[in-house]
């Protein structure tokens, strides 16, 4: 809510102004409702509203009132109009027709306060709004122009919904000096030439669109496409008047975040777009936590509709706390990862960062936004083990949920807060249920909720459709024929129409083949670029377009010089998004080698690079569409996946560190693929110990973030691999300890780690995380730590059940007298630990009485 004295951003809720306390309601006299400052009248009951009351800070004063000053100012103009209002108005009744007009002046209100500008007045079915006055923004001539294309978008739908489809708007925006009246409301703010040239220039405009003059192009073409109308003859003006017609929003607020490349038209989602950006202000005004699931098939434009989403939320004038995350597929759903770049991104941590530069920019986020020293010291730690900053001792799973939510709720507080989940299809159970618990607990918090997903995702978590029942799912369907003959006139103005139909026959509504196929004839040579548009350059009727996007994007790498196209191999085994370091070990180029062939795939858009200053992989490339790296990294044979995997291994161990557990689960996964393409090459078994070993790791690392279902997944992996019969036991102790649940329970009063028993009271079991007790690898051996600790009070605890048939090798089961025990050198644990195994796969029981 803006102060209508200062024009300072305010919560909602607020009742004064934080800047200069003036009052931001009016109460009715009749029925005591509250009205915002500027209304006449009462919205409930109709009464006239009295002046304004004093300040508060300031004491009244008698005698007549000082007349409001004028100033000169740079403000930008909005005059919408509609069109067929007369004669629509001619065929309906007139409370239709009232109606429809209180709709209309409702909604252009609502927007206009939402990009920070004032309603200046109401004339008929005109509306005249005003940026650059009582307080000047930088960005006061994009917020006009955002404010009109939303504006006639809108109308169009009010149009649709009261069976008037010939109903729209046309729209103006001007910027320059004006007279203004300070302190003035409705009526008699600015005056001017400048507003009788705006409503000439709205009525130049053509049903549907904005028109803009030179100077708001100017200030705004960093964000905003435009398309030249010309010089026009506009009443009561001497000379002609040069046009641009505001095509859409590319960017954020003053051109960040803009695509390096051609961005095509954002066609046929308008609809979902709408429904998006209503629900996030619906979440915003009632204070509500709200998941949004936009789903489909790959290329069918969820990224893209979360990218216009963004663009839009930057635009607003309130603040808005914005995160995105992406589940990676390598290790199939690194442990909480989306999870994790959020908070680097609300920290400022890049990926890689020395732990010390980390911890201190986490600690910096933590008290800006956590104020209550006790709530920071508990927050903080927990976050810091998310990050792999801090290693926490054994924590329940709860309370580390509790420990991220907090910090995402004190977000909240201060002002709406979003979080985009990528690629959901690659998440962990883990995640998911972080989503639920943040959903349950937070409800009272504007926490908006977007997750992107293929439909795998029901394959892989079956259970999701009955998760989100409280949500809104967003389905995309493919583009009809009409849409997708219009995206690609704006990729490929004059596109013969031969080719133009073979595209639209095999891209079957599918956007992404489309633009791939016009990116293939830009590599060919046969289009080139003109601005912002491509233009064909040749005869292309006899082009043959692959018949699927396999062999599409297969073609047109076949059709990039060898060392770009052996690049792209080796970007592909990183995964969608690698840095130029991590891309020259794989490779043995020097980064400065790499870069010119970077740049000139980014400029061919196969790649893009993250400009993002507030992401942590800024500076990283990534593949503009997954589906080309997987075609990339098909193309590879099994020598070549093998040592780029092996390669990629390396960096990653000697770039982090041997130790480092935050990417245990991704370098597990590239020595796991070295292995599996080649099981017979030589070295192969200590390829396969190696994936052991980090599969275990990686279980471990689930299993301290409380994922329990990841780490049985780690675990089960690490089994199968198992040869040795006595390290697969160990194994499956450990699996058998999280169970089908993935998690062990605990019962009150039991030692900590115990699970709650099932079963008859003969054999309950509880798996042992209190100490270290041996598992069945383990066999006794001197100067080890003795088994069983046997504490006071503990007597009736035992090691059962032992085996009818024991495995291979000398070893015993504990009695009541003590014994050492200590792990097989084909233990999956670490070989310098030379100590029981880790307790999590241990097992005992309670004699029962």
């Amino acid at each position: 809510m803006r102060c209508p004295a200062c024009g300072t951003g305010n919560e909602p809720t607020r009742k004064f102004c934080r800047e200069c306390g003036a009052p931001l309601v009016r109460h009715c006299p009749s029925c005591g409702t509250g009205n915002p400052p500027s209304d006449k009248f009462c919205g409930e009951c109709g009464t006239a509203l009295a002046a304004t009351a004093a300040s508060p800070t300031t004491p009244a004063v008698s005698g007549p009132a000082a007349p409001p000053a004028a100033e000169r100012r740079l403000v930008s103009v909005l005059f919408v109009d509609l069109v067929g209002f007369t004669t629509l108005s001619e065929r309906r009744d007139p409370e239709d027709v009232r109606e429809l007009l209180t709709r209309y002046f409702d909604t252009a209100r609502r927007l206009v306060d939402r990009y920070g500008g004032v309603v200046e007045k109401f004339i008929g079915d005109a509306v005249m709004a005003v940026w650059g006055t009582p307080a000047a923004q930088e960005d006061d001539a994009e917020r006009a122009v955002r404010a009109a294309l939303d504006l006639v978008d809108a109308v169009g739908v009010l149009g649709s919904e009261v069976g008037a489809d010939e109903l729209a708007a046309r729209a103006g925006v001007l910027t320059g000096g004006a007279a203004v009246t300070l302190g003035a409301e409705g009526q008699g703010m600015v005056a001017g030439d400048l507003v009788n040239t705006a409503a000439r220039v709205q009525a130049a405009a053509a049903p549907g669109t904005v028109l803009v003059g030179e100077a708001t192009r100017r200030a705004t073409e960093a964000a905003v496409v435009y398309a030249d109308t010309g010089a026009h003859q506009l009443k009561g003006k001497a000379e002609p008047v040069p046009l641009w017609r505001a095509v859409r929003v590319v960017a954020g607020r003053g051109g960040t975040l803009r695509a390096a490349g051609l961005e095509a038209p954002f066609t046929g989602r308008e609809r979902e777009l709408r429904l998006v950006k209503e629900l996030f202000h619906t979440t915003a005004e009632e204070r509500r936590a709200r998941l949004v699931s936009v789903e489909g098939m790959g290329g069918i434009g969820k990224s893209r509709l979360a990218w216009e989403f963004e663009k839009y939320i930057d635009g607003l004038l309130e603040d808005v706390w914005w995160h995105r995350g992406r589940c990676p597929a390598y290790g199939e759903g690194v442990t909480y990862w989306a999870l994790a770049e959020m908070v680097r991104m609300r920290a400022g941590i890049l990926e890689g960062e020395p732990p010390e530069t980390a911890t201190d920019k986490l600690a910096a986020a933590v008290a800006t936004h956590v104020p209550d020293p006790e709530e920071r010291r508990w927050v903080q730690p927990r976050l810091a083990h998310l990050l792999g900053l801090e290693e926490l001792a054994a924590t329940e799973r709860d309370e580390l949920f509790s420990a991220w939510r907090r910090f995402f709720e004190r977000l909240s507080e201060r002002a709406p807060t979003v979080l985009v989940f990528e690629d959901l299809q690659w998440a962990d159970a883990a995640l998911l249920d972080f989503v639920d618990h943040l959903l349950d607990w937070s409800r009272g918090h504007p926490l908006f909720v977007v997750v992107l997903a293929r439909p795998e995702l029901y394959d892989r978590h079956p259970d999701w459709a009955a998760r989100r029942r409280a949500g809104t799912s967003v389905l995309l369907e493919p583009l009809p024929v009409p849409l997708m003959e219009e995206l690609l006139a704006g990729l490929v103005p004059g596109l013969p129409a031969g080719l133009r139909d073979q595209i639209l026959e095999r891209a079957e509504g599918v956007p992404l083949y489309a633009v791939e196929t016009v990116r293939m004839l830009l590599d060919r040579g046969l289009l080139e670029r003109r601005g912002d548009r491509y233009h064909v350059t040749g005869a292309v009727q006899d082009l043959e377009v692959p018949e699927t996007l396999h062999a599409l994007i297969a073609a047109r790498l076949d059709g990039l010089a060898p060392e770009e196209r052996r690049l792209l191999q080796d970007a592909a085994v990183l995964g969608k998004t690698f840095t130029s370091a991590a891309l020259a070990a794989i490779g043995g180029a020097t980064p400065e080698r790499l870069e010119p062939l970077l740049g000139g795939l980014v400029r061919k858009e196969l790649l893009s690079i993250q400009a993002d200053p507030r992401s942590p992989e800024r500076g990283q490339y990534g593949f503009l569409q997954d589906l080309v790296r997987r075609v990339a990294y098909e193309t590879l044979s099994r020598r070549g996946r093998r040592a780029r995997h092996l390669a990629a291994a390396a960096h990653l161990e000697a770039a982090w560190g041997a130790k480092d557990d935050e990417i245990v689960e991704v370098v597990a996964a590239h020595y796991l693929e070295a292995w599996r393409v080649q099981p017979d090459a030589p070295q192969a078994a200590e390829l396969k110990a190696k994936a052991i070993e980090l599969l275990a790791r990686a279980g471990r690392r689930a299993a301290s973030l409380a994922a329990g279902g990841v780490a049985r997944r780690y675990f089960e992996q690490a089994a199968e691999l198992a040869d040795d019969p006595v390290a697969r036991a160990h194994f499956l102790a450990a699996i058998e300890l999280f169970g089908a649940a993935g998690r062990p329970t605990r019962r009150r009063g039991s030692p900590p780690g115990w699970a709650r028993p099932t079963g008859p009271p003969a054999a309950r079991s509880r798996p042992w995380t209190g100490c270290r007790p041996p598992l069945r690898c383990c066999r006794p051996r001197s100067r080890t730590r003795t088994w069983p600790p046997w504490p006071s009070g503990s007597a009736g605890w035992r090691r059962s059940p032992a085996p009818s048939t024991p495995p291979p090798g000398t070893w015993s089961w504990p009695s009541r007298s003590p014994r050492r025990w200590a792990c097989p050198r084909s233990c999956p644990r670490p070989s310098q630990a030379r100590e029981p195994c880790l307790t999590s796969a241990g097992e005992a029981t309670r004699a029962t009485p």
